[in-house]
């Protein structure tokens, strides 16, 4: 992907997570099936349906707005999970606070945050 192009499942803006469960989210007046990235840029659609699908690689949209994104909140699922240090350590070079938990822990973590109009972000993966 070139800088700028955007891939497909995105949605401009930044809106807060209305409801999470079954696969999938609410946001925005839209539901979408599987996990999200919610960035500054706006939500995307992001791949990793499981802890142990993520690798550094899984993160290279949120590094593309680092500066602009103090804390990413990272939901690991149903289950808390610890991350691997490889993708910790990539995404603290990009100088910000790496949060991980469980997901319903991060939508709503992640909701408080926007509504502070805190520079924060999130990876979500979907829970059934």
């Amino acid at each position: 992907m070139s800088v700028g192009e955007r891939p497909k499942g995105f949605v401009p803006g930044r809106f807060p997570i209305d409801a999470y469960g079954n696969g999938g989210f609410r946001f925005a007046d839209m539901s979408h099936k599987g996990s999200i990235l919610a960035l500054p840029s706006g939500i995307y659609a992001w791949p990793p349906l499981s802890i142990a699908e993520l690798t550094p690689q899984s993160f290279d949209l949120v590094r593309r707005e680092v500066g602009v994104i103090d804390t990413l909140l990272i939901g690991t699922g149903a289950d808390p999970a610890f991350l691997d240090d490889a993708i910790v350590w990539r995404l603290r070079e990009g100088r910000m606070a790496v949060d991980a938990m469980t997901t319903g822990s991060a939508a709503r973590t992640y909701n408080i945050m926007l509504g502070e109009n805190r520079r924060v972000a999130a990876a979500l993966i979907a829970v059934p």
